[in-house]
């Protein structure tokens, strides 16, 4: 299997995540890991360039907000 990766790039009105499809399946199960009963209001994950995201990403946070 391919080793996840994902980059995240935009604009003031646009932003893109792409990611090969190890990558994209890697950022569906944090997403889903956020959907947890468990969890509460405020949970969040900060992904970073050279860390989680590929080089030349911009930061991303995955959030948890009930209230949306």
């Amino acid at each position: 299997m391919d080793e996840p990766r994902v980059k995240v790039y935009g604009s003031a009105t646009e932003i893109t995540v792409a990611g090969n499809a190890a990558g994209l399946r890697d950022l569906a199960e944090r997403l889903v890991a956020l959907a947890d009963p468990e969890l509460r209001d405020g949970y969040h994950e900060h992904l970073e360039a050279g860390i989680n995201l590929e080089e030349g990403s911009i930061s991303l946070i995955l959030e948890r907000d009930d209230k949306v």
